[in-house]
Order: C-alpha cells, then sequence, then structure tokens
C-alpha cells in the first residue's frame, strides 16, 4: 500500500526516483511496470495491474457520452507506462510534466493504491486547502463509518 508523502527533485531529464518503499509495494504485486497519466492539478502513478482494473472499468462506459469521452482525453489518452531503471528513476514524459506543472521539486504522496506526483507549490497549496476544511471532511468520513 502506497502511504506517506516526501520531496524528490527531478533531474534534467525529466526523471524522477520512486522511494524504495514505493517499489517495494510495486515488487510485492509482482509487476513493476508503472502507469502515469494525468488528473486535475497533479500526476498519477498506478501499478500497471491497479491501472488495468480502472481502465477496464471505464471501457465498459459509454462510447457517446459527452463527459465520458472528455474523461477518456484526459486520463486514459495521458497513460504513460514506465518502468524504474536500475536506479529506480522513471521517466515522466515532458507533456505530462507541462500539464502538471513539475519543474525542479516534486511530491510523492500515497494514496493506498496509487500515488499522487504533485509540484511542491501545487502540494503546499492543496495542503493548505485541505486543511482549512478538515472539520467537514472530517464530519463527511465520519458519516461513512471512519
Amino acid at each position: 500500500m502506497f502511504t506517506g508523502w516526501s520531496i524528490h527533485a527531478l533531474d534534467a531529464k525529466g526523471r524522477l526516483a520512486i522511494p524504495a518503499r514505493f517499489r517495494d509495494v510495486l515488487r510485492d504485486e509482482g509487476d513493476e511496470r508503472l502507469v502515469l497519466t494525468t488528473s486535475e492539478r497533479c500526476l498519477v502513478a498506478y501499478p500497471y495491474n491497479e491501472w488495468r482494473a480502472v481502465a477496464d472499468k471505464v471501457s465498459r462506459l459509454s462510447r457517446v457520452d459527452p463527459k465520458v469521452l472528455a474523461f477518456r482525453r484526459y486520463f486514459i489518452s495521458g497513460a504513460t507506462e514506465s518502468l524504474c531503471d536500475k536506479q529506480g528513476r522513471v521517466l515522466i514524459p515532458q507533456p505530462l510534466r507541462e500539464l502538471a506543472g513539475l519543474d525542479g521539486q516534486v511530491y510523492l504522496v500515497g494514496m493506498q493504491h496509487n500515488f499522487e506526483i504533485w509540484d511542491k507549490d501545487r502540494w503546499y497549496a492543496e495542503r493548505e486547502q485541505i486543511s482549512a476544511n478538515f472539520g467537514d471532511l472530517s464530519s463527511f468520513m465520519a458519516d461513512l463509518g471512519i
């Protein structure tokens, strides 16, 4: 399970070192491939098998609904398969880096079954917004029984 968050630097070629604890999760799942794709304000990294499950669900959705088509164009079409090199790094393609505003320092944010890759400043803004609304979020989670 991907948990915690940590700061890392992109190198000049757009490679990102994946923490050993995240690589261990991939290894435990038996497939070390990652699929990187776009999200609203960051990138999302899925273990390959988790991505297949998401993609399979999306494939069963309408092929004519404009919202589903827009989702496919943004989320599915942006997906790129990647494998860690011997140094534990993945290459984040330039178009994905641009969409997520990644340049320099990034945060990797564990989200249980996947993890997010955030620009440092965007992550700070996101954390601030979440913190300001945490009471509402806590009530929502309590309603779910958590």
